[in-house]
């Protein structure tokens, strides 16, 4: 059974959780590796400048997008692709756990399976732009509005 009194304010601190990451991840790339370091590390792994530069931007974008609640629904579904290619391009190779050489893939796993709960739960309470997929496929009823 759903709360409903609680469950749009779980819904927000699922949302300014994934929002986190995403701004530190992105801030990492810019701020500790830089932007040159970054694209080197993308270059190693065969990918060509423009990703390094995408997916710093977009995880600083989109983070602080899922922080504000601006379109949270849309941000959370858009940035699986970018962690299924973590998976593939990156960590699929080195096992399942985090803490192994260079990483594993299960963090972000989790990532992924976190956003579509958070694109299935809704905005969340405080979200600034609540995203306009219920008026795209039809009024639902949505728990997670406060």
């Amino acid at each position: 059974m759903i709360d409903n009194r609680t469950a749009p304010y779980a819904v927000f601190a699922l949302r300014v959780a994934l929002g986190m990451i995403f701004l530190i991840h992105g801030g990492i790339k810019l701020f500790v590796f830089t932007p040159a370091g970054t694209v080197r590390y993308f270059n190693s792994l065969g990918l060509p400048p423009i990703v390094a530069y995408v997916t710093m931007g977009w995880e600083l974008i989109g983070g602080l997008a899922l922080v504000l609640g601006i379109w949270p629904r849309i941000v959370a579904l858009a940035f699986i692709p970018e962690l299924i290619g973590t998976i593939v391009v990156a960590h699929a190779a080195n096992g399942f756990l985090f803490s192994n050489p260079k990483g594993g893939w299960e963090f972000s796993a989790f990532l992924i399976v976190s956003l579509l709960v958070l694109a299935a739960l809704g905005d969340g309470a405080f979200a600034l732009k609540p995203n306009t997929l219920e008026r795209a496929f039809g009024r639902s009823r949505d728990v997670s509005r406060a």
